[in-house]
């Protein structure tokens, strides 16, 4: 077989994996946290709500069932988040099996709402970048709010890149390796080449659960 038709094959095969993960791993966790992500205030809140919870030593799926128990409690802006008291988050948070760090988030929590209100004016815009270059200024600014360190930061990139077009492609390191281990490339670029353009927020969490 020619070179170049052994190349086209390679990429068909790629592209083949790459769907098949995205038609059976293809949901984002702020999708699943019941989050319909916009370019707006409250929801990029929630957002950071459950890149927080994301950022322990936690699965997964309680950290996502953790955010659904806050946000039916109505605390889906950093105010009444805020308002709320301290001991009805750490119960909330028990609902959704959060235990092991409960009550330490129950004031990270707080501390961040404080954070982006008086920084940002509650407003997760203002860090938004304009261009691909500025993702990393972005990162720098998550990792200011409480938890939130360079994982974190990273989740929350790969997550909001669907409403935040400068921030795409984003893969973090554990979709990267899922990637890896799916035997796809693991340059950015053309790990973005295998699917719509439309889709490459679902494809970085499809790639995340792989890992």
């Amino acid at each position: 077989m020619a070179q170049g038709s052994t190349q086209k094959t390679d990429q068909g095969t790629q592209q083949e994996r790459a769907h098949a993960l995205l038609r059976e791993h293809g949901t984002t966790y702020a999708d699943e946290a019941g989050v319909t992500l916009r370019d707006e205030p409250s929801p990029l809140y929630q957002l950071l709500v459950l890149t927080t919870l994301s950022a322990t030593r936690i699965s997964a799926e309680i950290a996502v069932a953790a955010a659904r128990e806050l946000f039916a409690a109505g605390w889906r802006t950093p105010e009444k988040m805020r308002d709320a008291t301290w001991q009805q988050r750490v119960t909330a948070l028990g609902r959704g099996r959060y235990r092991r760090y409960d009550e330490s988030t129950s004031t990270a929590l707080a501390a961040a709402a404080d954070h982006l209100i008086a920084e940002y004016d509650g407003d997760l815009r203002a860090i938004r970048p304009e261009k691909h270059e500025d993702v990393e200024q972005l990162r720098k600014a998550l990792t200011g709010f409480p938890r939130i360190g360079p994982t974190g930061a990273d989740i929350f990139c790969r997550e909001v890149q669907g409403v935040w077009p400068a921030v795409s492609p984003f893969f973090d390191k554990r979709a990267l390796r899922g990637a890896e281990a799916h035997d796809l490339p693991t340059d950015p670029r053309a790990l973005a080449d295998l699917v719509p353009q439309a889709r490459l927020t679902e494809f970085a969490a499809a790639l995340a659960r792989g890992a």
